[in-house]
């Protein structure tokens, strides 16, 4: 049995039958890990969620900054929902909206492995969080995704502040930790998230880090393999296995063999 972590897809279903036939892809011995960002962008996201749902079964999913974002909108008016771009509106109005939705609302932050031996999140982590610390974090925010007041979650979820610190409490510590978890590239040593910073490691401003280079972060006893950072790209080390590698802008779809040995999968993108 092999476990594949694949990269964001972003709404590219072309590519992801790619690289599902480049794996060899079989549910009876395979499972799948998708770091995040299955929507957006890539111009075929109901076909591709419609797909990563048909293989629920054998498959794991932590929701990216677009996941919350789709979840978000399907809670809003419909002149709301309009507004938005046709791939996410092909999703709002298709007649199977609801169990996608519901389905997606389910999927956790953060994903451990433990008998494997991997972990899983769309951007991050704090500089201050073991593994064991994000799990449970994660846990807050899956607890009240799932919970009856799931709307008012996403009604408060939007915003820059504040910093993450334990003695967070309420709406603003589920913001906090879902700014980390998916918006997370580079942060300064007391963990403040620089969001405006996008750009390739060597391109920030003075005092901010990649989040797995931050100087005196906590120990983790697992590899964490992640997307959301594009023009990062493919990078692997510090214990970190980054995989997005730019599909929907024309790059590569990438899928990577977890254990002990890795073993990297790619496939053409999205024509740009």
């Amino acid at each position: 049995m092999t476990t594949f972590a694949i990269g964001d897809v972003q709404g590219c279903y072309d590519a992801l039958q790619r690289l599902l036939d480049a794996i060899r892809f079989d549910p009876a011995r395979d499972k799948l890990w998708f770091c995040g960002d299955l929507v957006n962008r890539g111009g075929q996201s109901l076909e591709t969620l419609r797909l990563i749902h048909s293989l629920s079964a054998y498959s794991t999913v932590v929701l990216g900054n677009h996941d919350l974002s789709l979840l978000a909108v399907a809670e809003r008016r419909e002149p709301e929902q309009r507004r938005v771009n046709p791939d996410l509106r092909r999703i709002l109005y298709a007649e199977d909206r609801t169990p996608l939705i519901e389905w997606l609302r389910a999927c956790p932050l953060f994903h451990v492995d433990r008998e494997l031996g991997w972990a899983m999140v769309h951007a991050g982590l704090a500089p201050q969080w073991s593994i064991d610390q994000a799990q449970r974090r994660a846990m807050e925010v899956q607890k009240a995704l799932r919970g009856r007041d799931y709307r008012k979650l996403f009604r408060q979820m939007y915003g820059d502040r504040p910093n993450w610190s334990p003695s967070l409490k309420g709406p603003e510590r589920l913001r906090a930790i879902i700014n980390v978890m998916t918006r997370l590239r580079y942060c300064s040593p007391n963990g403040r998230v620089a969001f405006n910073e996008k750009g390739t490691p060597g391109t920030q401003k003075p005092g901010l880090y990649p989040w797995f280079e931050v100087p005196g972060q906590a120990k983790r006893d697992l590899p964490i393999v992640c997307g959301h950072w594009s023009t990062l790209g493919l990078f692997m080390g510090l214990g970190v296995y980054a995989i997005d590698t730019g599909c929907v802008w024309g790059g590569k779809l990438t899928a990577l063999a977890l254990g002990p040995e890795v073993r990297l999968i790619q496939v053409a993108g999205r024509e740009a």
